[in-house]
Parts: C-alpha cells; structure tokens; sequence
C-alpha cells in the first residue's frame, strides 16, 4: 500500500476523496457546465505517489490543496496534483460513461508531505510554479464549496477512514507538461510558507 508523509511518520490512506470543479475559472477554462451539486471522485490508493512521472501526451496537471482527515476531521495540510488523461477524459465524458481510466491510474494523485493545521482555514491558499514561471494561484475564499462544506457532504454517504485524503479542486492555469519538468508547489496560510515541495519530471 502506497503512503504519506504527516509530521515525519508514514500514514497510509485508504482513498482520496477529489472534489471536481470547485473553481469558477477553471469550469470556464474547460468549458464545463456550472455543477448544481458538488461534483466528487474517488482515488485509489494505489494512484497515491510522492514522484511526478509523464504518463502520455495528453496528461495535464492540476495542482490542488490537499486535507488529511483523522478522526472525522481536518488535521492537516498538503499540496496535491491531480494528474488527469485530459483527451480520454473528455471522450469519456462525451459518451456518458466513467472517469476511472483518466484519473486513477497509477501515480495519477502526486503529494508532497502533510502538515498539521489548525488554524483559520479560509486563509490557506496555492502556487504553483512550472520551470519557474507561475501557472496556477487560488485558495479557498475562491472555492464554490469550502473545506468544511466538503467533508460534511462526504461523510454523508461515504466513510472517511484516518489517513484518507480530500483533494478540493484545482484553480484554472490546468494544462499539459513534459519529461524534464521542475514543478514548485506551496501551500500559504495568508503570506506564510506552509510547505513548498519540488518535483522533476521523470
């Protein structure tokens, strides 16, 4: 089974719990309709990976702040990229039928490590930097549904075991990258570094 990093000691999760289209900017980026509900998917654990790989020509990134749920609740804080199959997904979704085979493959849910937070969760926000220019910058005031909302609506049908994981959607600037690609994420609680992880494209 695949692991995280929270407080220097491995946790391993059970799922990840994905929240899909939770930025305004980003549904506009995609063409995607407004969702009258929230949308959610599940990660496998066995997409769970510390490394970030190329997969295919039409992988696009998609860099997330990421919660560690122990307890029924929200005990701490990482960067996440939801690595998504754009082309199959879009095929998929055009046809009506799942998005397992763009999502879930393996390596498809890349985290840095988690740290604990406890503080006012409204103020967390992301960078991410791709070869040092900035692709990608939200935070939660610009979420449709905030942290809390989320793990309430996902505990009302679904168990969250310690160590799975909510991924709560990706702000816009999604797009595709290549082998030999320096990804810089942070995690900001108002203008403070909370983690900062780098990546190489392998």
């Amino acid at each position: 089974m695949n692991n995280i990093i929270f407080s220097s000691k491995k946790i391993i999760p059970s799922k990840v719990v994905c929240v899909g289209r939770n930025y305004v900017e980003h549904i506009k980026e995609l063409d995607n309709e407004m969702p009258e509900n929230m949308v959610l998917f599940l990660k496998p654990n066995s997409a769970i990976s510390s490394k970030l790989r190329y997969v295919s020509k039409d992988n696009h990134y998609e860099g997330e702040i990421s919660f560690l749920v122990i307890d029924k609740k929200i005990a701490g804080v990482g960067f996440g990229l939801d690595l998504t199959k754009r082309e199959l997904q879009s095929y998929l979704k055009s046809k009506g039928l799942p998005w397992e085979r763009a999502k879930c493959f393996d390596g498809a849910a890349v985290f840095s490590e988690f740290v604990p937070f406890s503080s006012e969760i409204n103020e967390l926000s992301l960078e991410l930097y791709i070869n040092d220019n900035l692709a990608q910058k939200g935070g939660v005031v610009q979420m449709i549904y905030k942290p809390q909302t989320i793990l309430e609506e996902v505990e009302s049908f679904l168990s969250l075991e310690d160590g799975d994981i909510i991924m709560s959607g990706t702000p816009k600037g999604v797009g595709k990258y290549k082998k030999g690609d320096k990804f810089l994420g942070r995690i900001l609680h108002k203008e403070s570094v909370l983690i900062e992880h780098q990546w190489l494209v392998s």
